[in-house]
């Protein structure tokens, strides 16, 4: 369900708001949230919710690995984008799951008219980064209807 308005949206996205993503803003288009569910260091696997607010996405980018790795988006609250190179975006709305494999250039975030949270779980793997890239461009976002 699309939610323009900040406290419907709030009411929904159960795992919460969290902490501005500062750290990351300069791969991100517009503001975004970063809540961790667990503790780096203290659990094997790393989980956060991260929220966009309307219109917000992050760059195109890779999560590289040389073996397994890669990332998994559980939709939570609102609605957004996935968008992997080469392929149409699909819309994004609570309860899907998207599967990114590991050395494929993709982009995910909000729709223009929507807040969105999803949970990002990054795939365990040997030799694992991520590559940040350019911009989604606004006439690439604009498009998407």
């Amino acid at each position: 369900m699309k939610h323009s308005d900040y406290e419907r949206f709030a009411r929904e996205n159960v795992f919460g708001l969290g902490q501005e993503n500062t750290a990351y803003a300069p791969y991100f288009v517009g503001k975004s949230y970063l809540n961790p569910l667990t503790q780096a260091g203290q659990c094997p696997v790393f989980l956060a919710n991260v929220t966009f607010e309307p219109g917000c996405r992050n760059n195109w980018h890779i999560h590289r690995a040389k073996e397994g790795g890669g990332q998994i988006l559980i939709c939570t609250a609102g609605e957004g984008w996935y968008q992997e190179e080469g392929k149409e975006a699909v819309s994004l709305t609570p309860g899907m799951v998207i599967t990114i494999p590991a050395n494929v250039k993709h982009w995910h975030g909000a729709k223009a008219d929507s807040w969105f949270s999803h949970i990002a779980f990054e795939a365990p793997g040997t030799e694992t980064s991520n590559q940040w890239l350019e911009p989604v461009t606004p006439e690439e976002y604009d498009a998407l209807k």
